[in-house]
C-alpha cells in the first residue's frame, strides 16, 4: 500500500490567461510505499514547499491527483493520521511549553493530552523546560518542540520540513533516533531537507523535483549506489594474501578492501576464487555516491 500517491500533479499559479500563469509543479508523479522513510531533494524554488501544500491538502491541483493512504489529503480522517512541522512555526510566546502542546494534542483529538504532551516533551529532551514560555526558547529548541507537535497521537504519516534546521549535531542525532523509533513502530516519513547529509541517514527512497519536475525517484540504492565499485570486508583472520593479486585494493583499515571496474559476474568469480584461497567474505556492498553529486548530476543538463 502506498501512503502517498501522486499522479501527474500540475499547480499553476497567477491569472486565467495562460501567459500569466507560472506553473510550480509539473506533471510530478511518485509514490511513498506506507513504512517508508523518503526525502525530497531539489534546489531553492524547484517547487518542494508547493508539493508538501498539495500534500496536506492545503492547495488545490491545478491537474493530477493526491491521494494519502488512498484518500483526498482534504478528508478529515486522513488528517488525524498526518503529522506535520513546518519550516517556520508559529507558537504564542506566553504559552508554556507543557501548555503549548496539549492545545496541540487538544486539536488532534488526542485522548491524554497532558500525557502524551509531557512522553513527546521527554523524547525530544525538553521535559525540564516544560515550564518556561516559548519566547525564552532558542531556535534549536523550538525546533524540537515542533518535532513533538507533530509526534503527538502517534501519526501514521509524518510530513518533516527541514526538521533538523538549527539543531545542533547531539539534537540532529537525537531526531535521528526519534524518527527511526517512529518508523520501527510502523509510521512513514516524508522528509524536505537541504541537510543532505541527514538525508542519507533517515532515508531509503529519494525524490528529486528539479524545475517543478521529478527528474529522478527511487531507492536510495537504486539511485546511488554504484555497480562497478564493491566495497568488501574479509575476516582479517583469514587468507587475505593473495586478494591484491585477484584486483581487490586494500582500504585504510585492516580486512578492508574495493573492487573498481568489475562487472556482477567478474565479482563472483573473483569472491570464488577468493574463498578457494582461504579468504573469508564478512561484508559486501556497492559503493554509494553521496546526495549532492546525485543531485548535481540531476540538474546538469537543465544548466547547459
Amino acid at each position: 500500500m502506498d501512503a502517498i500517491a501522486v499522479t501527474a500533479l500540475v499547480k499553476d499559479y497567477g491569472g486565467w490567461l495562460a501567459r500569466s500563469k507560472k506553473r510550480a509543479l509539473d506533471h510530478v508523479t511518485l509514490r511513498v510505499p506506507a513504512g517508508s522513510a523518503f526525502g525530497l531533494i531539489g534546489p531553492n524554488g524547484a517547487g518542494k514547499t508547493t508539493l508538501l501544500k498539495a500534500l496536506l491538502g492545503v492547495i488545490e491541483p491545478s491537474e493530477g491527483h493526491v491521494r494519502v493512504f488512498e484518500r483526498e489529503p482534504r478528508d478529515v480522517n486522513v488528517r488525524r493520521r498526518i503529522g506535520y512541522l513546518p519550516e517556520r512555526l508559529n507558537m504564542p510566546s506566553a504559552f508554556t511549553a507543557l501548555a503549548f502542546l496539549r492545545s496541540v494534542a487538544r486539536l488532534k483529538g488526542v485522548a491524554q493530552p497532558t500525557e502524551d504532551a509531557e512522553r513527546q516533551l521527554e523524547r525530544v529532551g525538553l521535559h525540564a523546560e516544560r515550564g518556561l514560555r516559548l519566547g525564552t526558547f532558542s531556535k534549536g529548541m523550538r525546533q524540537r518542540l515542533g518535532l513533538a507537535s507533530a509526534l503527538l497521537g502517534g501519526p501514521d504519516l509524518l510530513v518533516l520540513d527541514e526538521p533538523t534546521d538549527g539543531i545542533d549535531p547531539k539534537g540532529r542525532a537525537d531526531v535521528r533516533a526519534i524518527l527511526q523509533e517512529e518508523r520501527a513502530r510502523g509510521a512513514t516519513l516524508f522528509l524536505n531537507s537541504h541537510l543532505l547529509s541527514e538525508t542519507e541517514r533517515i532515508c531509503d527512497r529519494v525524490g528529486f523535483l528539479v524545475a517543478g519536475k521529478v527528474l529522478r525517484e527511487g531507492a536510495m540504492l537504486e539511485l546511488c549506489g554504484d555497480t562497478s565499485r564493491f566495497n568488501l570486508r574479509f575476516a582479517v583472520d583469514s587468507q587475505t594474501g593473495g586478494l591484491a593479486a585477484l584486483g581487490f585494493m586494500p582500504g585504510d583499515q585492516a580486512g578492508a578492501y574495493t573492487c573498481v571496474g568489475c562487472s556482477v559476474a567478474e565479482l563472483n568469480s573473483k569472491l570464488a576464487q577468493a574463498r578457494e584461497s582461504g579468504a573469508m567474505l564478512v561484508e559486501l556492498a556497492p559503493q554509494m555516491r553521496d546526495l549532492e553529486a546525485v543531485l548535481l548530476e540531476v540538474m546538469e543538463p537543465r544548466r547547459a
